[in-house]
């Protein structure tokens, strides 16, 4: 057995046989297919501690293990005269001009190839410690018989890494391929996931109408207002990619990895059964209570989320007023955002993060009541840096915005018109303090009007004690 895992000669091994003698399943294909796996987890070198590449493979193969089929030239075209389109209903609503962009049609498997590069980004912190950690419980917990054997393999440390890779990288092979039959676009989790690629799935459109007794065209001319909506954003707003990216990044470090609980899962573990390690891993097992510190930087990652998904909403509500349906297309995706299906909160299972906008409703509120007061360009205005954008504080009032605003651009006014009058030689002499009120001011009044000669020696004749006698004497000296 040992030897068909590990790469060894296969003659006279029998599945049946093994499967009777070790409990394991009697299914030849099955034992087949778990023996590959288990020899790819020992075996495949990855880069660092994720394997990456066994991440991108078990990627597509769980977005092709249902109906993936592949575009059509008459979807492709369908899905980019929607983005034209889309892109026109814009133009009215938003200061930020057309990108030019032209709109792709995408299978499952295209988009898991566009999006894989952001996800390793995404990922990578959290994935490092995780698979480090695990090699490091597994390599102590190891017999000294099991790690001699290891060592005629390589040696345990880089064995073990081997495998703590192939795990995660399995594991997020798994949510990546799950969420591919979800999404609808390339920016449906409110994350640029293709560098700015405006691109719609046929697939999951048509799936995300049915029921609905929505045409279809309809439904797909909505979520392609939203797709070029978030594209417009984030492609001139150039900021906000990394500073989304870099808050999950920073979230994603701040991670620690409980030891108590990796021994656990390693002890309830069946290692005749493959599920049993995937059903630990999306469990989150390896995730714990967070710190105070992540649960600001989640704060701030969440109002960042929602400010983003709540001008969408806005944009596209505004933009799609002449779709029949586009009211009860807007509650669904409120919705759909809010709650997150299965493959996201598998997702944030295993990276102990959700990438979703909780305060949407909030965000779409505030970004409504700055339309009515600023109108489209003073909106949008405020995408210019961080600092200008809303905080929590606005979303839990919305209505006060402008005026916390406005009380804190007059202070800072304030501030500008006294440092620049100050620089310019503005202020003058009679905004000075009287040498009564200040000491120093009075010593250095006096040194400027005796001038050198309170330095010089005493004249001839002149009479110090004269000077002490009369009390105007030191006054005048010290004017």
């Amino acid at each position: 057995m040992l030897a068909k895992m590990f790469g060894g000669g296969t003659g006279g091994i029998d599945p049946q046989e093994i499967a009777k003698a070790a409990g394991l399943p009697s299914d030849p294909a099955a034992m087949a297919m778990m023996m590959q796996q288990v020899q790819a987890m020992f075996s495949t070198p990855s880069e660092g501690p994720v394997n990456w590449q066994m991440a991108h493979d078990q990627a597509r193969r769980v977005a092709a293990s249902e109906n993936d089929p592949s575009v059509t030239p008459l979807q492709r075209r369908s899905v980019d005269e929607s983005l034209k389109l889309a892109e026109m209903w814009l133009d009215p609503v938003t200061d930020f001009p057309s990108t030019g962009q032209l709109g792709r049609a995408w299978s499952r498997a295209e988009w898991v190839e566009a999006t894989m590069a952001t996800w390793r980004r995404l990922t990578e912190p959290v994935a490092t410690s995780i698979a480090k950690a695990l090699s490091d419980v597994i390599s102590e917990q190891l017999p000294e018989e099991m790690k001699s054997m290891m060592g005629m393999m390589g040696g345990p440390a880089s064995m073990l890494q081997n495998v703590g890779g192939a795990m995660f990288g399995m594991q997020l092979g798994q949510a990546v391929g799950a969420l591919s039959k979800d999404v609808v676009g390339s920016t449906d989790i409110g994350v640029p996931l293709a560098e700015g690629r405006m691109a719609l799935l046929p697939t999951n459109v048509a799936a995300f109408g049915e029921g609905l007794d929505i045409p279809e065209q309809e439904v797909q001319l909505f979520l392609a207002v939203r797709e070029a909506a978030h594209v417009r954003l984030f492609t001139h707003i150039p900021w906000l990619t990394g500073h989304l990216l870099g808050s999950v990044e920073r979230y994603a470090r701040g991670i620690h990895i409980d030891m108590d609980k990796i021994e656990e899962a390693a002890r309830d573990i069946d290692p005749t059964n493959p599920e049993s390690l995937q059903g630990a891993l999306s469990q989150g097992v390896f995730m714990p209570q967070r710190t105070p510190e992540q649960d600001a930087a989640l704060v701030r990652l969440e109002t960042t989320l929602a400010l983003v998904e709540g001008w969408v909403d806005e944009i596209t509500a505004a933009a799609a007023a002449n779709l029949p349906s586009a009211g009860a297309l807007r509650e669904m995706v409120r919705r759909r955002r809010a709650t997150g299906g299965p493959a996201e909160q598998a997702f944030a299972a295993l990276v102990g993060l959700e990438l979703r906008p909780r305060r949407l409703r909030d965000a779409a509120a505030l970004w409504s009541l700055l339309t009515a007061e600023r109108g489209m360009e003073g909106r949008d205005a405020l995408w210019q840096h961080p600092d200008l954008l809303p905080t929590a504080e606005d979303l839990d009032d919305p209505a006060g915005f402008s005026e916390r605003r406005r009380l804190l651009e007059s202070s800072d006014a304030d501030v500008d018109a006294a440092l620049e009058r100050l620089l310019d030689g503005g202020f003058e002499s009679s905004d000075a303090p009287h040498p009564e009120e200040s000491g120093a001011a009075s010593s250095d009044a006096g040194e400027g009007s005796s001038g050198a000669g309170s330095d010089a020696p005493d004249a001839p004749g002149h009479d110090a004690a004269a000077d002490d006698d009369d009390p105007s004497g030191d006054a005048a000296s010290g004017r």
